[in-house]
């Protein structure tokens, strides 16, 4: 990969939340920076605050679950700065509610835009890196990838299929021994504006469940697997506990779940029915980087690789069926000593 002064990196969802601390962050390296999202006004912020970084940058509006939008918007960039190097898939939108109580209407929306935003980002990257043999799709992913939750089905299936699809295609490029790397993060809750602007059938206001990480500490995962990308990283420790917890006791995580997902997924606030939400289109107040949770929302988070985590938990496993084994082993033999023993054989 070029050196970070001379890349084209684009990021989808780029108006705010992670995309825009991620566009941040490449900009800071010297990255050329390609930023994709709906709302135009938006985007010119983040390019202003680019270059005040001291970085370039190109703004093509387009919502992701328009292809052709998603192919033009990678196009203009491309002749502005360049053929991608990396790109970075982030945009997204929830939905806050009981399964009964979607339309199908709102449940394709969710998936057009988070699970096949991502199919059009990684098609439109594709065009331009296979050419050259070269280049870092990014999927900003979620523990929620492994672990579904109560409240937010439709967000849940389509980051389950972004895993599906990535894996397909990761074999793929590697049939083709291409020199394309495609790279999955699997994040934590983090504090971004989504809380604010999801929609939501709850009463109460939507918040991010568990432990809460600010996006800059995601930008900071997302930089470091464009430069040594592996199939895929897990970031903080409520990710690896919640996916390795997932493969081993999914029953008790849906018990546990079914009692604290909807308390834990809701503020005591009540939700205005004006309440405005991004489903459909943007709301342009809340284009930012941070949510509303940034009391108590950590820096700083262990970044690794899944494939270690797995094997990590792997050999801890054995280590304790083995230390069991040894420990009932040794009361074996301490019984059967007991029994031979002689009578009176006792101390003084």
């Amino acid at each position: 990969m070029r050196s970070a002064a001379r890349r084209t990196v684009v990021v989808t969802g780029a108006s705010a939340g992670v995309g825009r601390a991620v566009a941040h962050r490449f900009a800071r390296a010297g990255a050329r920076v390609g930023l994709i999202a709906r709302d135009a006004a938006a985007l010119d912020g983040v390019v202003d605050e680019i270059v005040r970084l001291g970085g370039q940058a190109c703004a093509a509006a387009a919502d992701v679950a328009d292809a052709d939008a998603v192919f033009a918007a990678a196009e203009r960039i491309r002749d502005v700065l360049g053929p991608a190097d990396v790109w970075v898939n982030d945009a997204m939108v929830t939905i806050f509610a009981p399964f009964v109580t979607l339309t199908p209407e709102e449940f394709q929306r969710v998936t057009e835009v988070t699970y096949l935003g991502y199919v059009h980002g990684t098609m439109a990257a594709l065009r331009q890196m296979r050419p050259r043999g070269a280049g870092v799709i990014v999927q900003v992913g979620s523990a929620l990838a492994y672990r579904g939750i109560p409240l937010q089905s439709a967000y849940c299936g389509a980051k389950h299929a972004i895993r599906g699809f990535t894996e397909a295609l990761r074999a793929e490029l590697l049939h083709e021994r291409s020199g394309i790397a495609i790279t999955m993060v699997q994040l934590p809750a983090v504090n971004t504006p989504q809380f604010d602007w999801a929609r939501s059938h709850m009463k109460r206001l939507p918040r991010p469940m568990g432990l809460t990480f600010q996006p800059e500490t995601v930008a900071d995962a997302v930089f470091h697997a464009a430069h040594r990308p592996r199939p895929e990283y897990w970031l903080g420790r409520t990710t690896v506990l919640t996916i390795l917890a997932n493969m081993v006791l999914p029953g008790l995580l849906d018990r546990i779940l079914a009692r604290n997902g909807y308390r834990g997924q809701q503020r005591p606030l009540r939700a205005s029915p004006e309440r405005p939400d991004n489903l459909l289109r943007p709301v342009g107040q809340f284009h930012r980087t941070h949510g509303a949770f940034d009391r108590g929302a950590r820096a700083h988070a262990l970044l690794v690789p899944a494939r270690a985590a797995r094997l990590g938990a792997v050999t801890l496993g054995m280590a304790a069926i083995l230390g069991s084994g040894l420990a009932a082993a040794a009361l074996r033999a301490r019984r059967r000593s007991g029994v031979r023993q002689p009578l009176g054989s006792g101390g003084a």
